[in-house]
């Protein structure tokens, strides 16, 4: 693996799919590197779908005005189970969303580790989703995560980022 920052600076979300397919063995990582990811209490809410056929596609399609996502033949999606999830006490905040997230995240980093492009679709009707797929509907949808070859450069908002002194409070 590279150097853990220099795949952080590197990754970036790509809008241009090359249609290429993901070989099986490729797919089997990127999952288990979402299996690995960590969650509170390693509770585990969490559940990925990989849509491959061009039927489920299709249909994920029709949830995501994102089209630009179309050429990529597999598409994970990733949710938590808010009542499965560990919640915290203080005030019952379920963490499903969360774990969720750091499950997309950990999928990320290894779709990029491959060779891959991905970008974090958070733009779509998990209400339209639940409909043709009723097995999402009681998960919290956080993302669909398209992954192909990459057809197009970075933009410029990849490396534009806020400063420290913006963002970070040492107390």
């Amino acid at each position: 693996m590279k150097d853990f920052l220099q795949l952080a600076h590197d990754r970036y979300s790509v809008r241009g799919f090359d249609g290429r397919d993901i070989p099986q063995e490729d797919i089997d990582r990127i999952i288990e590197a979402g299996l690995a990811a960590p969650t509170g209490v390693n509770f585990q809410p969490i559940r990925i779908w990989v849509f491959r056929s061009p039927e489920a596609r299709e249909k994920l399609l029709s949830c995501t005005k994102m089209k630009f996502i179309e050429p990529a033949k597999v598409i994970f999606a990733v949710g938590g189970d808010p009542e499965q999830a560990w919640k915290r006490p203080f005030d019952e905040k379920s963490f499903a969303d969360v774990d969720a997230a750091i499950v997309i995240t950990h999928m990320m980093l290894e779709i990029h580790e491959l060779g891959y492009g991905s970008t974090w679709i958070g733009h779509f009707d998990p209400g339209a989703l639940a409909e043709l797929f009723p097995e999402t509907a009681k998960y919290s949808m956080i993302g669909l995560l398209p992954v192909s070859g990459i057809a197009a450069e970075p933009s410029e908002r990849h490396t534009k980022r806020r400063s420290a002194e913006e963002l970070v409070t040492t107390l």
